[in-house]
């Protein structure tokens, strides 16, 4: 008989409570009598639904707890000797060197421990390349055609992922973006979940975060479809499908926009050209896997022509060589420690990449594209700290720490809600049983909107997919 984790039992709870608001729909956006007050037609953005599959996530319940005697990074660049946190009702109450505690909440030393907001991975695949990796779960990448904006990440997300689990109690990581791979030009939407087990995808979905539309350049793209021989096989033709595809999407956008604003007859909808409307509208964020240089300056360029926003650059091996570029246009990089030289165009990487954006002002971050590295990102910004040192580039731990949560935050406009340990916001946090920068150090405990979901003493305490439960040697043994 399967035993039922303790992920399981708390998901129960937290699933009544969504049951009782299942039958409730958003109302139409193209509803009769959703006019706008300055036209005929239903106004812009009401024609149809931006949102067909909301969020149903709901936080886990939690207790009001304060930590105190520990070392705070706040994830903006603060720090805090013996200081406390206190954090209630979800959200984090108030930080400092004395904060009192309310009555009945529950108390935790934290001498010589590091607290933290949660670390936010802007680049996984978890979920659509979850463990076993095997060629039926491989949902990825929709390696059909170069412009495949149509499909969504998140109707391949298996919440069942045991990496979910893995990037949370070793890694401390409480929200992650998922997105499609790279084998295409417009390879879909992303989204952005919170690291909590849910039966649904949409029980994880983070309130209120923006999609992203995730873009490729370089050598993925122009070797997957060059090798079936069409366009593109080449850079010149990965620029040019995307700029052909742009200008469609302008017309449409075009067309909607008049329909929404002066009624008439009804356009066609293309699922593919409503994300790069979303796009254009500012609506969902540009998030675009690119190594070379010169192939950000280009993209860069392309949108300005088309009237959109670049907010981040993955892998971005020479960012560095760019960072003054990068600020002027307010696109950040999200870059590896050291990975390098598995292709051509990551030959020209350098360990002083983050540090270099950093003294340029350039926003900047760490991020995984793997499902083992995602587990060790602190690590991975304590050898980019270390390179950077090496090179005479002095940067503070605490700051370097808004590489692996408020950077990110920023980079998916979610920094009003998460990434830093500020009153109100969500209280998704990591306390460390040293400094987190060391290799001999884990997270001891980790909330998640003040929930504990992670308790390294407490192997109740350990969240289980319903997946591992009953599997002999790899699940749950509790």
């Amino acid at each position: 008989m399967k035993r039922i984790g303790l992920a399981t039992v708390a998901l129960a709870a937290l699933l009544a409570g969504c049951a009782s608001d299942g039958g409730s729909r958003p109302a139409s956006a193209s509803a009769k009598g959703d006019k706008a007050s300055t036209g005929k037609g239903p106004g812009i953005g009401k024609a149809f639904s931006h949102d067909p599959f909301p969020s149903t996530y709901k936080r886990y319940p939690g207790t009001p707890t304060l930590v105190t005697h520990v070392t705070i990074f706040d994830g903006e660049g603060g720090k805090t000797d013996d200081g406390s946190v206190l954090f209630a009702d979800g959200k984090i109450v108030a930080l400092g060197q004395s904060v009192a505690a309310p009555a009945g909440a529950t108390v935790i030393d934290g001498t010589g421990k590091t607290l933290t907001p949660g670390i936010i991975d802007i680049h996984s695949h978890l979920g659509d390349y979850p463990s076993p990796a095997v060629q039926a779960n491989s949902d990825g990448n929709e390696a059909t055609g170069p412009v495949t904006a149509d499909v969504w990440a998140e109707h391949s997300v298996w919440p069942q992922d045991p990496g979910f689990s893995r990037a949370l109690v070793n890694g401390g990581v409480t929200t992650l973006q998922i997105l499609p791979g790279s084998a295409n030009l417009m390879g879909g939407r992303s989204v952005v979940i919170k690291n909590v087990y849910a039966r649904t995808e949409q029980g994880m979905k983070f309130p209120g975060a923006p999609y992203g539309l995730k873009m490729a350049c370089g050598e993925n793209p122009k070797r997957v479809y060059g090798s079936k021989g069409r366009e593109p096989s080449t850079r010149m033709g990965n620029i040019a499908v995307d700029r052909q595809t742009w200008a469609k999407a302008v017309e449409y956008k075009r067309k909607w926009d008049k329909y929404e604003k002066d009624g008439g007859e009804v356009p066609g909808r293309d699922i593919a050209m409503d994300t790069l409307a979303g796009v254009l509208s500012g609506e969902i964020l540009v998030q675009n896997h690119c190594y070379r240089a010169d192939e950000m300056a280009i993209v860069m360029d392309m949108a300005k022509e088309f009237g959109y926003h670049v907010s981040a650059f993955h892998h971005a091996v020479e960012a560095y060589k760019i960072a003054d570029l990068l600020k002027q246009n307010g696109t950040c990089a999200a870059v590896w420690a050291d990975w390098w030289g598995f292709k051509m165009e990551s030959y020209d990487a350098i360990g002083e990449n983050l540090a270099l954006l950093q003294k340029n002002g350039a926003c900047a971050m760490i991020h995984s594209d793997d499902e083992n590295g995602i587990q060790r990102l602190n690590q991975e910004v304590a050898k980019a700290l270390a390179s950077g040192r090496r090179a005479g580039i002095d940067i503070s731990d605490a700051v370097a720490w808004e590489w692996l949560t408020y950077n990110p935050a920023k980079a998916l406009h979610i920094d009003d809600k998460t990434g830093s340990l500020k009153p109100g916001k969500m209280a998704d946090v990591v306390l460390w049983n040293g400094n987190p920068f060391s290799v001999y150090t884990r997270p001891e405990k980790v909330w998640i909107d003040g929930a504990l979901l992670y308790d390294a003493n407490d192997p109740k305490r350990r969240p289980v997919s319903d997946f591992e439960l009953g599997q002999p040697g790899s699940g749950d043994v509790k």
